[in-house]
């Protein structure tokens, strides 16, 4: 049963496509079954996995709208073990087309449900706001993944998206959690980084990750070419980065799930 992640940040530009990305890879490289789903219209996870817009007939649109069923829009990726369900420009209708439908927070958790079998994580790249796309992606999750700059304006953005997770939580999806919370594009010579890592370290304890993401040329450059990092340079920085943060959210993923089987039976 694959466990659905969001990577989400109501704040633009701290790199939550990237990420989407390059963990999806990552846990597609470590032979897990791993499937990428593109939330934002404008389609940059897709195109970073080397789906050209144009090419893409059949979109999350379609599924949300409940035109196909989601199994039908699936496309492979140059690495074995990924696949994407892609955005297309069409998805920014579903704000306007399903405003007045009921049930319309629930249009993905319900598209996923039968695919959840077939793979051992969903990652869902979210867009930059908090409409329609931004909370099918929370209600249909079961743990968001939050990158942030460590800036002074993204402590702001983290609580904004905390009140948000708590309103999902209370509303349509009470095991929604916070898997962890990302050092993105992450600078340790800057005394402001240091400063807000340690704040953010402070007051959400084991919440943060480990793995920091470095600024990374190769990193910067793998989207152009339509590929993940690890296909474009596996020996770089941004990789590793990338690589580590797998490992830490399988390690993550695989005590939750122990913990629960304890609890089941009674141990």
């Amino acid at each position: 049963m694959a466990s659905i992640i969001a990577i989400t940040n109501q704040k633009g530009g701290v790199g939550k496509t990237t990420t989407a990305i390059n963990l999806a890879a990552s846990l597609a490289a470590a032979e897990l079954p791993t499937l990428l789903v593109d939330c934002d219209p404008q389609g940059n996870a897709s195109s970073g996995v080397g789906v050209a817009r144009a090419s893409v007939a059949t979109s999350l649109y379609h599924v949300l709208m409940g035109f196909v069923p989601a199994a039908t829009a699936l496309l492979p990726t140059a690495l074995q073990g990924l696949q994407v369900l892609p955005a297309s420009r069409d998805l920014v209708g579903v704000n306007v087309e399903l405003v007045q439908t009921p049930g319309r927070e629930t249009r993905l958790r319900e598209a996923l449900a039968p695919l959840r079998s077939q793979f051992d994580f969903i990652i869902l790249d979210c867009p930059p706001a908090l409409d329609l796309l931004n909370l099918n992606a929370l209600v249909a999750a079961d743990a968001v993944i939050i990158p942030m700059q460590c800036e002074y304006f993204a402590l702001e953005g983290i609580s904004q998206l905390l009140e948000t997770v708590q309103a999902v939580q209370a509303s349509w999806n009470p095991k929604l959690r916070i898997e962890g919370i990302l050092f993105n594009q992450f600078d340790e010579r800057t005394n402001l980084s240091r400063q807000v890592a340690e704040d953010l370290r402070q007051h959400f304890g084991a919440q943060i990750f480990q793995t920091t993401i470095p600024r990374n040329i190769r990193l910067a450059e793998a989207p152009s070419f339509g590929q993940p990092v690890l296909l474009y340079d596996v020996r770089s920085r941004g990789s590793e980065a990338y690589l580590q943060l797998a490992r830490e959210v399988i390690e993550r993923e695989q005590q939750l799930r122990e913990s629960a089987q304890s609890l089941g039976t009674g141990t």
